[in-house]
């Protein structure tokens, strides 16, 4: 019975108007940081053999990248598959792709290409001989095999 009333607190409403810029702010990270991948790969990701001396290539552009393994999809067959680009290839193919390859990019260019081999650390050694045979028939003899850094002897288990 008291004169006077409680007075409810209401609380303040969230000031908004820095959200937009928060919002801007996050996309542009996110647009700047990611990387679009180039192909889809249709054989299961490969496991990277070891290495100790590892050096990184320079030029991504004038890398050519081959990979080797088993097929995704068991439609495929069975056995070490090829991948050019964005399909299942036999070895037969892959000088075309290196001839399409270096068809992209102008003479001076073509001298610094690159062959890289992504291939599963267990692909059977003939399939890796046989496209190193397809390279050099076509005298695409700079050849990069991908691995991970770490204990070599994990390699052999």
């Amino acid at each position: 019975m008291s004169k006077f009333g409680k007075k409810k607190k209401e609380v303040p409403a969230v000031n908004t108007a820095a959200l937009p810029d928060i919002v801007f702010m996050l996309l542009f990270f996110f647009m700047v940081s990611t990387t679009m991948r180039e192909t889809s790969l249709l054989i299961k990701k490969p496991k990277l053999p070891s290495a100790t001396e590892v050096k990184k290539l320079e030029h991504k552009s004038l890398v050519s990248t081959i990979y080797v393994g088993k097929a995704v999809n068991p439609s495929e067959g069975t056995g070490d598959k090829i991948q050019l680009n964005d399909k299942i290839s036999s070895v037969n193919d892959v000088v075309n792709f290196i001839y399409s390859e270096r068809d992209k990019h102008d003479a001076e260019e073509q001298k610094a290409m690159v062959t890289s081999i992504k291939a599963d650390l267990k692909t059977n050694v003939g399939t890796i001989s046989d496209i190193k045979h397809e390279l050099r028939s076509i005298k695409a003899l700079k050849i990069s095999y991908s691995s991970s850094t770490g204990d070599v002897s994990n390699n052999f288990k």
